[in-house]
């Protein structure tokens, strides 16, 4: 939709399309706020504003809306709001081979075990193996720095459906 479409959205809809993009619902009543955008730079900074003022509390519930990377749960109905976007996303772990999906399935169990959340990455661009090796390098981190590093993955990822949407 073009940004004026999305300006002139009733709260309800526009609000649905934010948590689309990041599933923080303070977050997205914050960029509402913000509106109308004069252009889409606009849009992009007040998201990143608002991103940057949530809690870690506000950033868990983002992470809760993402499926695990590689994940045979990742497109079934609980993460059906996203299900197109994450589809899409994912796409480089749909042609791993199982030896990589099961290091992956591992992986994000010692991962959300160790941290309490699913591991964030953007995916966009990456190959199964690409995002088994973030992973991977990622778990050593202590839970501040993981905690960090995932929300500003988060933030790469909220710019790019942020993208999507608005033409």
């Amino acid at each position: 939709m073009t940004l004026a479409a999305f300006n002139v959205l009733s709260i309800g809809r526009a609000r649905e399309d934010l948590l689309r993009c990041c599933g923080c619902a303070r977050w997205a009543d914050a960029v509402l706020e913000a509106r109308p955008f004069k252009g889409k730079d606009a849009l992009l900074a007040a998201a990143d504003a608002a991103w940057a003022r949530m809690s870690e509390a506000e950033w868990l519930e983002a992470f809760s809306h993402h499926p695990r990377i590689g994940g045979k749960d990742a497109l079934r109905a609980r993460y059906s709001a996203t299900r197109d976007l994450s589809r899409v996303e994912q796409a480089g772990a749909s042609a791993a081979s199982e030896a990589v999906l099961d290091a992956l399935a591992g992986g994000n169990a010692e991962y959300e075990k160790k941290f309490g959340h699913t591991f964030i990455v953007c995916a966009t661009g990456k190959s199964a193996a690409e995002m088994l090796d973030l992973l991977e390098s990622r778990l050593p981190n202590d839970a501040k720095t993981e905690m960090c590093l995932a929300a500003g993955e988060q933030s790469k990822i909220t710019k790019i459906r942020l993208e999507k949407l608005i033409k």
